[in-house]
């Protein structure tokens, strides 16, 4: 039986009277290789690939040569640039930039191990405008140990934005490094959904990690929902999950501040 790569194959090696155009629409067409286009965002135009799986890759505008190389490195596959990206994959892109649930997201993590695709599927809980520590992920993914090896796996995210790795802060509640752009991008993107990122580093200074309500005694992330509405006359600032449960708050139930996260 004569696969497809038997076929590319074959069309490779009859050089002088196939043009390489020939073998490369051969290998798009059999899906094996995948397309990318530039797609314009409202903080920046960003590199998209995708594939018969879904969106592949995203980076910021650089070096489209280097884009095309470290996919290849990572999912052995060739990629090549289009004119446009097809207008669902700029509209999924555009939506979960704006903080709209994607129902059936489609993306294709090829090249990656069980544990990083726990780690990214984690971070796609995180709501929009909220930002969570490496340890919570770490704990909530069932390995609480593992605060170093989750800030690996999304530095190494090939779909940041779509996959919010920009949303996971530093334990220390320090906003840290960025794969897709530095500390600065990460601040921008942050700034846009509505974070106030010096915020996050006054109360990181201070040693503050939790915000709680004297009114209800519950305990927050400092940028959860809930602990946006709590007014400043009933704001209590904790430095550990064990100091607010030691003065008799508990901890929300929606962004669980709970366990080696809040420990951390």
């Amino acid at each position: 039986m004569t696969t497809s790569r038997d076929m590319v194959a074959g069309l490779r090696g009859l050089r002088e009277t196939a043009p390489a155009s020939l073998a490369e629409r051969v290998m798009e067409v059999t899906g094996l290789t995948d397309t990318y286009a530039q797609v314009e965002t409202p903080i920046w135009p960003l590199l998209v690939a995708w594939g018969p799986a879904g969106i592949s890759a995203i980076e910021r505008i650089d070096d489209p040569g280097a884009f095309e190389e470290t996919y290849f490195a990572r999912t052995g596959r060739r990629v090549h640039r289009v004119e446009r990206a097809p207008a669902a994959v700029a509209r999924t892109v555009e939506r979960t930039m704006a903080g709209e649930k994607v129902r059936d997201l489609a993306v294709d993590l090829s090249g990656l191990n069980d544990f990083q695709r726990l780690v990214l599927a984690k971070t796609l809980e995180i709501p929009y405008g909220e930002v969570r520590p490496y340890a919570w992920v770490a704990q909530e993914i069932g390995h609480p140990r593992a605060q170093r090896a989750v800030g690996t796996a999304l530095a190494n995210n090939p779909i940041p934005f779509v996959i919010p790795c920009h949303r996971v802060v530093r334990s220390d509640g320090h906003i840290g490094n960025y794969g897709a752009g530095g500390p600065f991008a990460k601040r921008a993107v942050l700034a846009w959904e509505g974070v106030d990122p010096d915020e996050l580093e006054r109360l990181a200074n201070k040693g503050v990690r939790y915000i709680g309500s004297d009114t209800t005694n519950i305990f927050c992330f400092p940028t959860c929902r809930n602990a946006r509405r709590i007014t400043e006359s009933h704001r209590v600032r904790f430095r550990t999950g064990d100091d607010a449960e030691a003065a008799g708050y508990r901890p929300c139930k929606v962004c669980r501040p709970t366990g080696a996260a809040a420990a951390a």
